[in-house]
């Protein structure tokens, strides 16, 4: 877990947001004390703070707690109470009492809670008492998004469901044909090759044994993979594949590729090879040979196909607004239904995996896509921003929970394919310096550059903690960001978004 920081002598500089609440507290604990603990520990963590008000202009006043021994008995008396809360997920070090200008208050930071631990909810009812956090504050969720807590803490993937009410004939033959040629092509003479094709599918995950009626069924990855449309929207009703060219803006889309068009099978496989050329084929590529062949993959090239075999295999089918894929003049983007099952800090450090449709990840990598799994979201950050020299973004939004992920091509026809350092990146935050001073400024600015591409509502306090500087400096790099037209900020420091222009 990130370790949350509160600086007391700078309280007047934080504001309440979607990882800090402030309450006044004076002799008891408030009742709303443990929505915030749930929506905390169902989103990313958080800070309470008792003894602290904020007034009608946002700003925090320390009024302190009359007996913060009595207080802090009575929240681990009620917070260890199942019938009050569904589970404790803090230790004694997390729970402290401070003097401030000669007044008591009570820190308790709340990290996020595992996903085989979530809903964490108030009373003996998640679908009453399951919380999120948002900028506005603490908000309830609904049944459908409880579900799907409660689907993301199972052990076994979701995509291994057999679905006994369907048989072989929901799939697609001719994308069955399409996918055994690629594997046999990435696995000359597999013992797998000469397989009737219902047990080739059930060798991949794509079929499965039933307990109930002990016959060979479909399983959720296989139906998603090979089905038809119209069989993948009897089990996710919100299935929807969309992809979409908007290359001419007087028009809405160029090119459009949809699930529900009736013309194809609208199934992942399909999807995937479908649009995939499309997506990579105005990426610059340099001229170089493999004897005398020409090479035309790249770096860039292997980053988007990650970014769209990662959009489909986290994607959480059962949620609402589907798949969207979109191909603009200066950017792409990948957006689909589902929370990420791991905080996106973990996610953006690597070396932790945790896709929501592991049999559809081992489908792909069977034929050579996304063989590097685990490595996703940092590697393609990576490559994207070492290249380019642009950094992608990732947003993530509630209710319905959905991830977005952006990546810039605004520069990519003066961009060397191969090897652009990120050293390079550095020139848009100024020239380099010869002064020490200057160069440390510049590599903050930069670093606050790649806090905000990530999480465009990163506060300036987390900012602070990230890069080890006080949270004066960086308010000076952010004002010499805005006056160079580089960054602004978009909305209220309460419920707005940074935004970098440059």
């Amino acid at each position: 877990m990130q370790k949350i920081t509160f600086d007391i002598s700078n309280l007047s500089e934080y504001r309440e947001d979607n990882c800090l609440e402030v309450k006044k507290a004076t002799n008891s604990l408030p009742n709303s004390i443990w929505e915030t603990y749930s929506s905390f520990a169902n989103s990313e963590g958080g800070l309470i703070v008792l003894g602290v008000e904020e007034d009608k202009n946002h700003q925090l006043h320390i009024t302190g707690v009359n007996d913060p021994d009595e207080l802090v008995r009575d929240f681990w008396n009620t917070i260890n109470n199942p019938q009050k809360i569904s589970l404790n997920i803090l230790t004694d070090k997390m729970v402290s009492v401070r003097t401030v200008e000669d007044k008591q208050i009570v820190v308790i930071e709340i990290p996020r809670a595992e996903r085989e631990m979530r809903p964490v909810y108030v009373g003996t009812d998640p679908i009453k008492g399951t919380y999120r956090r948002n900028h506005e504050g603490d908000f309830h969720c609904t049944r459908e998004q409880v579900s799907a807590f409660f689907r993301d803490a199972s052990p076994v993937s979701v995509d291994t469901k057999v679905l006994t009410e369907m048989d072989y004939s929901v799939f697609c033959t001719d994308t069955i044909k399409d996918y055994r040629m690629r594997f046999n092509a990435k696995h000359a003479n597999h013992v797998w090759s000469k397989l009737e094709d219902e047990l080739f599918l059930r060798r991949i995950g794509a079929m499965g044994l039933s307990p109930e009626d002990n016959k060979i069924h479909p399983t959720v990855a296989g139906l998603l993979m090979f089905g038809y449309e119209y069989e993948i929207v009897r089990e996710f009703s919100g299935y929807f594949l969309d992809y979409q060219e908007r290359l001419d803006p007087t028009m809405r889309w160029t090119h459009r590729v949809t699930s529900s068009s009736g013309d194809w099978s609208g199934n992942l496989f399909d999807f995937y090879y479908r649009i995939i050329n499309r997506l990579t084929s105005d990426l610059p590529v340099p001229f170089r040979l493999d004897g005398m062949t020409r090479v035309d993959d790249t770096k860039l090239h292997e980053a988007v196909r990650e970014a769209l075999l990662n959009t489909l295999v986290h994607a959480d089918y059962y949620g609402r607004q589907g798949t969207v894929v979109i191909k603009g003049l200066d950017k792409m983007s990948f957006a689909n239904p589902g929370d990420m099952r791991i905080s996106l800090k973990t996610a953006l450090e690597g070396g932790i995996s945790d896709p929501r449709n592991t049999t559809l990840m081992k489908m792909f990598g069977l034929i050579g896509v996304g063989e590097r799994a685990g490595s996703g979201v940092p590697s393609v950050i990576a490559v994207w921003s070492d290249v380019t020299g642009m950094m992608p973004t990732y947003k993530q939004s509630f209710a319905p929970e959905r991830m977005e992920f952006t990546i810039k091509m605004s520069s990519l026809s003066n961009a060397s394919a191969d090897n652009l350092s990120i050293a390079n990146t550095i020139g848009i935050v100024g020239k380099s310096s010869q002064k020490s001073s200057q160069k440390s400024s510049q590599k903050s600015s930069q670093k606050i550059l790649e806090l905000i591409a990530v999480n465009t509502t990163i506060s300036t306090q987390e900012m602070a903690d990230s890069i080890g500087i006080s949270r004066r400096a960086i308010a000076k790099i952010i004002a010499k960001l805005q006056t160079e037209g580089i960054l602004r900020r978009i909305g209220p420091d309460k419920g707005g978004h940074w935004e970098i222009v440059g």
